[in-house]
């Protein structure tokens, strides 16, 4: 079963280049995952203006071999001193309503 992911992270003022920075790694190599099939990196229009990494893997499993992988973690280890607070993760399943 499919699996969606949102997570939403608020970066401390004046660090958002360098969020950006250590992102890009981390969604690149996340893209050529095999379990992947949809990672995005968005940032808030209004409000906190969080950063928002919008994730569709093809099942359970392949989240986590994403957290696994060398790359999430050390992107997880850059966002730490970068992030005003502990993301929010929201780990979804699809629901048939056909």
């Amino acid at each position: 079963m499919a699996v969606k992911v949102v997570a939403l992270v608020t970066v401390k003022p004046g660090q958002d280049e360098a969020f950006v920075a250590a992102a890009k790694i981390c969604v690149a190599a996340s893209r050529a995952e095999p379990g992947v099939l949809h990672y995005e990196l968005w940032q808030e229009a209004e409000g906190e203006r969080r950063f928002v990494f919008n994730e569709l893997y093809v099942d359970d499993a392949a989240v986590q071999q994403h957290m696994a992988s060398d790359h999430f973690k050390a992107f997880g280890l850059a966002a730490r001193d970068l992030a005003a607070a502990r993301p929010t993760i929201i780990v979804t399943h699809p629901v048939d309503v056909g």
